[in-house]
């Protein structure tokens, strides 16, 4: 939760902010100007404008200022936004330089608090070349107080951040993700009076749906208190209006230990309680008032709830069963990097609640404030994970890093309704960075002491741990590895994996299961809920995948098969009495160092969406077991080109309707009533009589014989089999946005694409004028990415000039395509 103070219009027009040009050692930045505040008043003012920036490693600001190469850009901001997936193996891992000036009217009787969002990971602040404060580590918010250092008109701030390779810090090199260098979330800039309210913490002991207990803790900064101080704590209902309010007088603060003062309000009849699809938000607003004028306020929400989880009865929010139906999350996007704005953040939470889910697993560190805000609104559950991420455990300096960031995240996201579980960590014991760091009697006594710390914090939620088997009795929820159908065994065992969990595991849930798609690639024949010939017979992930034959390893990663792997996982935990819940990994793709070979390099393609946010197929099976808005969806929009014998081939659709209706070419081939027992697609699938070349399908849904829904696809239709590859078709087209799509096409001497042909192919912009959209880790925004179904295709921004774009593969030597300037 972003803790920082929040302002009226009034407050705002106290202040001034002006942005003025300012010559500085080779480079411009800009200053912003305050208004000096009258005693008592505070401000908080987002300052992501236009910071410098120098991509260079400087130890000091001294040689940073003397550098000649400095930039100026917009927080949030990281340097490997791009240069991790592209052509050249490896990414930045060094220290930047950010700077921009702040000019004061006045710093008498007043605070002044740089607060950082996240900065990742090693971070020094600097104020007029002096070092004002640093913060050891990623994904948490910090605040650096710049008090002592600033003086009355310009101030120069410089921050150093670093995302060099420290063993001592988690999560692990090893993990499974990018480790982004730079200031990634936003940055704010407050101005507090002398006396303000640090920190305000909110409890709920008992809740019910007669009454709930309402418990405050408020920070003070200070320990000795003006005589003329004062605070008054407002309860304030959903719709905004204040329900009590509690004051305590100046011998009641200064009486406070460790600047800490504990309040109750009365106990709360009939609470509007915070629930999935009734997400409530109540606030707590505390004052200090100096002679009765309120001179600081925090405000923060929170939400009356109660959870369980009960053995054979699945999980409980206020009192009835709820199936946890859930994915992942990376805090990572498609030409940015982890530096996504809020409103991005909020878009992924938003398309996760769209597809019917209830929860989302943070995966593996705390997120943007934001995420956890639309959560809230959402009413969309949280597993909020400590990023131990692989690497066993370190010595003393290892364990100082990471305690102090567990605590700093837990009293940070502790408000939050929408958190039900703190994991303490996945995979924690593969892949050591410190030799025995693996080993059960070091992690185990270790994982423990975090599990009591935890609930010393926080002891009304529930702990949790991923894969790290002798853990599972120590947390209150554990998921073992099943990966039934991908890195092992078939999808086929997913049901008895899971049973068979739930009895080995009474705290069981499922965290992670699935595979990769790749956009466009797809097969009439793909591998049955049989599984691979020879493939490793146990679902769980082995943890050296080169060693045995998998689904993940040996197929060609085609949308066919993962349609019919999730639709199989869902039909069995939609209908298990007293489960849980599970999450499927993960809700988009995300870049990761680990997987270079990829048909999109470096890309974990698992994602229901694309990198860019863009739905695969996988998405709608999700949509059809989980949203109540009526849809169908014909599978797929990227499968326009099939062949095979005359009588035609199969065609499912996904739909949430009762009833759907297929019609090819204008004729109906029947309607069908949707069987939620039957795979796939509660058996709505037709025999499709295709007409040799192009076909119109059309799908109409039904919900008491009223039509709800539709959808169309064309499809170009080869009666008997294409020929090998003869030759290339390039060509353009302009989009909406005036770029130029650029889709090159293998096909057979008559002209039918090869849907068996599969190279890795290579685009390339041979003059320069314009730019290829590369480096996004997406199926049109890849100068290397697998050819799929004979079709690969690349967006390019036009130049002022012609160019000319080559393709090639290992086996063609170059084919050419002109383009015209914009």
């Amino acid at each position: 939760m972003r803790n920082f103070v929040h302002l009226n219009k009034k407050l705002i027009n106290l202040f001034l902010i002006s942005f003025i040009s300012l010559l500085q050692v080779q480079g411009t930045a800009h200053a912003m100007a305050f208004n000096s505040n009258a005693q008592g008043e505070s401000s908080t003012v987002l300052i992501n404008n236009s910071w410098g920036y120098l991509e260079n490693d400087a130890n000091t600001p001294t040689q940073a200022l003397a550098n000649a190469n400095w930039t100026t850009l917009n927080l949030p901001h990281t340097w490997n936004a791009t240069d991790t997936i592209d052509a050249e193996p490896g990414y930045r891992r060094s220290a930047s330089w950010y700077k921009r000036n702040i000019h004061l009217a006045s710093t008498d009787q007043q605070h002044f608090v740089l607060y950082f969002e996240g900065a990742n990971y090693e971070t020094q602040v600097y104020v007029n070349n002096q070092l004002a404060g640093e913060h050891i580590g990623g994904y948490v918010g910090f605040e650096i107080d710049i008090t002592d250092w600033v003086t009355q008109g310009d101030n120069n701030v410089m921050v150093r951040v670093s995302n060099r390779y420290n063993r001592n810090l988690i999560p692990s090199q090893k993990s499974d993700f990018f480790l982004y260098g730079g200031i990634t979330r936003d940055v704010w800039f407050k101005t507090l009076p002398t006396h303000y309210v640090d920190k305000l913490t909110i409890k709920t002991p008992q809740v019910s749906k007669s009454s709930a207990k309402t418990q405050i803790e408020v920070k003070l900064n200070k320990t000795k208190i003006n005589p003329d101080l004062s605070l008054i704590a407002h309860l304030i209902s959903p719709a905004g209006e204040i329900i009590q309010s509690k004051k305590l007088n100046n011998q009641a603060l200064a009486a406070a230990k460790n600047q800490t003062v504990n309040l109750d309000f009365d106990p709360l009849a009939k609470p509007q309680l915070w629930s999935i699809d009734t997400p409530n938000l109540y606030k707590v607003q505390v004052q200090l008032l100096n002679k009765d004028k309120a001179t600081h306020k925090l405000t923060e929400r929170f939400g009356y709830r109660w959870f369980e989880t009960i053995p054979g009865k699945g999980f409980l929010l206020n009192g009835e069963r709820v199936l946890l139906r859930g994915t992942h999350r990376h805090e990572e996007s498609a030409g940015v990097g982890a530096a996504l704005s809020n409103e991005q953040h909020r878009k992924d939470m938003e398309m996760i609640k769209e597809m019917g889910a209830n929860f989302v697993r943070l995966g593996h560190y705390p997120q943007d404030p934001e995420i956890y805000k639309a959560a809230d609104e959402l009413g969309l559950i949280l597993w909020d994970e400590l990023p131990w991420c692989r690497g066993g455990k370190g010595g003393a300096e290892w364990e100082a890093n990471t305690e102090r960031l567990w605590v700093e995240q837990i009293n940070q996201n502790i408000n939050h309704p929408s958190i039900i579980f703190w994991s303490l960590g996945n995979e924690i014991y593969w892949e050591e960075d410190f030799e025995g760091g693996g080993a059960d009697e070091v992690i185990m006594p270790y994982l423990q002491h975090l599990n009591q710390l935890t609930k010393s914090i926080d002891p009304s939620r529930l702990t949790s741990i991923r894969k790290y088997y002798p853990g599972a009795t120590t947390v209150d929820t554990f998921s073992p590895s099943i990966w039934a159908g991908w890195y092992g065994g078939s999808y086929s065992q997913y049901e008895a994996a899971v049973i068979n969990s739930t009895k080995k595991y009474p705290n069981f849930i499922h965290m992670e299961y699935g595979g990769s798609s790749h956009v466009g690639r797809h097969t009439e024949t793909p591998i049955s809920a049989k599984g691979m010939r020879g493939a490793q017979a146990s679902v769980e992930e082995a943890m050296n995948q080169a060693v045995v034959k998998s689904v993940a390893k040996d197929s060609d990663w085609n949308e066919n098969y993962m349609v019919d792997l999730f639709d199989w996982h869902l039909q069995v935990s939609e209908n298990l009495p007293g489960l849980t819940g599970t999450a499927q990994w993960a809700v988009k793709d995300f870049g990761t160092p680990l997987r270079p070979e990829n048909p999109i390099p470096y890309i974990n393609q698992k994602g229901l969406f694309d990198r860019a946010g863009n739905p695969k197929d996988v998405y709608y099976v999700f949509k059809s077991y989980w949203t109540t808005e009526p849809f169908c969806y014909i599978e797929s929009k990227t499968w326009t080109h099939r062949n095979g014998p005359k009588e035609g081939r199969d065609v499912t659709v996904y739909c949430n309707t009762q009833e759907a209706e297929l019609f090819l070419n204008g004729q109906s081939l029947g309607r069908k009533t949707k069987d939620v027992n039957k795979v796939p697609a509660g058996g709505l699938v037709w025999k499709t009589p295709f007409n040799n070349g192009e076909n119109k399908l059309t799908v109409k849904g039904f919900n008491s014989d009223s039509q709800v829904a539709e959808d169309q696809l064309k499809v170009t239709y080869l009666v008997g089999k294409h020929g090998k590859q003869d030759h290339f078709a390039m060509n353009y087209k302009k989009l909406a946005n005036g770029n130029y799509l650029i889709t090159v096409e293998a096909l057979d001497k008559n002209k039918n694409r090869v849907l068996n042909y599969s190279e890795r192919a290579y685009f390339s912009n041979l003059e320069g004028h314009g730019q290829l959209v590369e480096n996004q880790g997406t199926p049109t925004g890849s100068s290397i990415i697998e050819i799929a179904s004979g079709v690969a295709k690349i967006e390019f921004i036009p130049g002022n000039k012609e160019t000319t774009i080559e393709f090639r593969t290992q086996n063609v030597k170059g084919i050419y395509l002109r383009l015209p300037a914009k």
